[in-house]
């Protein structure tokens, strides 16, 4: 199991940084691999990758979700299993800092050679690095599930 902890300080308010990531059918607009998500139900997303040719379709069900504060999930169905959480942190009213943790279990032979390699940790930085680009160049979010999951 791969542990990988990420985070970015991004020029947006908490609530807007929040909100943004609560746009899931919107990661392929700054998360390389990721084709398209499928939101489900409030908390069912149905994910489509593709990374280095290896295709890959799952499930993944929030667990946790407390706005402006964090997201929480775990994969369900499919390959691919992995389990995070993204937490909010306000640092001042336009300023906040965003960070990931992500529990991952490569399968097959590329992906335990990839992790071996830290594609995973760099993959997850250069995702955090896009959503700060993302949502600093729109100024505001793109919509916001502000609903509560426990």
């Amino acid at each position: 199991m791969t542990q990988v902890e990420e985070s970015i300080e991004v020029g947006v308010p908490v609530h807007t940084a929040y909100n943004q990531w609560t746009q899931f059918e919107s990661f392929p607009e700054f998360m390389s691999g990721v084709e398209r998500v499928e939101q489900r139900t409030d908390t069912l997303t149905h994910w489509v990758t593709e990374v280095n040719g290896v295709h890959r379709e799952f499930d993944a069900e929030i667990t946790e979700q407390i706005p402006d504060e964090r997201v929480a999930w775990t994969t369900v169905s499919g390959e691919t299993r992995q389990a995070g959480v993204v937490t909010f942190h306000r640092l001042d009213d336009e300023h906040t800092k965003v960070m990931l943790q992500l529990d991952f279990e490569p399968h097959g032979l590329a992906e335990t050679v990839g992790d071996k390699l830290g594609f995973v940790k760099r993959q997850t930085k250069g995702d955090l690095s896009r959503f700060k680009e993302y949502i600093e160049e729109r100024g505001r979010e793109s919509g916001g599930w502000r609903g509560v999951v426990t």
